[in-house]
């Protein structure tokens, strides 16, 4: 009797994973559908109707391959940042001892920050400050939203971090610095590979943030928006195709590449 429940509870675990994954990956797979399609119709298209045409014609839409090489730079200072800034802060956190938490808080904080109203905010804030919108300007605003997300990656990764191996070490004679560059730094290798490309990821789809900070540097999901509501080229359909592409590859490489040792 025990056996049979315990089947019927992975079975229903299972559907219900497996409809759960349905909603979540059906519109983006039947947007990069629609993207071979060359009539864009509604039903997805057969194999005589699959087409590369509006990929063809991406490299000759300047707005959107100059507002693509926009996002792909704010996203690169804004990883750099992001995983720079999360280590000393994860560091910080080993540091503390009665005020981790309060630590802890701090750093996750802006995640629960709606985007409309850190956007507003740092445009507010900048304008009167005289500062004009800049890849900079975008890449604060960016590093708001990434930071907090970088910061638990590199503070999970820790966790292949003993204390037994730093203790080690320091009966050596290794001095701190030589135990993070020897130690640490190779056992949270994976951590920050992962952190790197999580906020990369974050930044070059974000929208809200960057409708408020964009100014004239437009970012692709800013002029992907505005296009939208204009009835433009179908191309953007392709280079929505690209990007889901971009991440699902950028994914499989951190599960191939940033997994722990010996697992």
């Amino acid at each position: 009797m025990r056996s049979s429940d315990g089947l019927l509870n992975r079975l229903l675990m299972w559907v219900i994973t497996g409809i759960g994954l349905v909603l979540i990956y059906a519109p983006p797979l039947y947007l990069l559908a629609v993207s071979f399609n060359s009539s864009l119709q509604p039903g997805l298209p057969g194999l005589s109707q699959l087409t590369l045409k509006w990929y063809r014609d991406l490299p000759a839409d300047h707005a959107l391959t100059a507002a693509l090489q926009q996002s792909v730079i704010v996203a690169l200072i804004t990883a750099v940042a992001a995983t720079m800034l999360s280590l000393l802060a994860a560091l910080a956190y080993f540091e503390f001892r009665r005020r981790r938490s309060i630590w802890f808080m701090a750093m996750i904080l802006p995640m629960f920050v709606p985007g409309v109203i850190q956007g507003l905010t740092l445009s507010t804030v900048f304008f009167r400050s005289g500062v004009k919108a800049s890849v900079l300007t975008l890449a604060c605003g960016h590093l708001l939203w990434a930071m907090p997300f970088a910061f638990i990656v590199i503070l999970t990764s820790f966790s292949a971090v003993r204390p037994a191996y730093l203790m080690a070490a320091a009966d050596l004679g290794a001095s701190g610095w030589r135990q993070f560059r020897d130690i640490t730094l190779p056992l949270i290798r994976p951590g920050l590979t992962s952190a790197f490309i999580f906020s990369f990821l974050l930044s070059l789809n974000e929208f809200t943030r960057a409708y408020f900070l964009a100014g004239r540097q437009n970012t692709l999901p800013v002029v992907l928006f505005s296009q939208m509501n204009s009835g433009a080229s179908p191309v953007i359909y392709a280079v929505s195709g690209s990007i889901f592409i971009l991440s699902v590859f950028i994914v499989m490489l951190i599960a191939v590449f940033a997994r722990p040792n010996g697992a």
